[in-house]
């Protein structure tokens, strides 16, 4: 088996994974959570503030206090360097990635 073979398999499987994750990133807000659609970033490229699918913006406590209660679709908050860190779910889709959404 060459080498090409190897890059091929690996990129079909891929393709696949992709499309498997926008199909269930597409059902997964069954009950019409808000989601994040846009941030706004410091001269640092920090993310500090929030924009919801409604419209809402958010300081980075209040989203991170929203995304600790539930109410936001599609992200973590997981406790790193001493604090609490809000981020997209590990899905697979890139584009959804809040490094990625538009800015504000």
């Amino acid at each position: 088996m060459e080498q090409q073979d190897f890059e091929k398999i690996y990129e079909e499987y891929k393709q696949q994974s992709e499309q498997q994750a926008q199909i269930e990133a597409g059902n997964s807000n069954p009950n019409g959570k808000e989601e994040f659609v846009a941030v706004r970033k410091n001269d640092d490229g920090d993310i500090i503030a929030f924009k919801t699918s409604t419209g809402r913006e958010l300081d980075y406590i209040t989203a991170l206090e929203d995304a600790k209660a539930g109410k936001i679709a599609h992200i973590d908050v997981f406790h790193k360097y001493g604090r609490d860190i809000i981020r997209s779910e590990p899905d697979g889709i890139k584009e959804n990635n809040l490094d990625q959404l538009p800015e504000f």
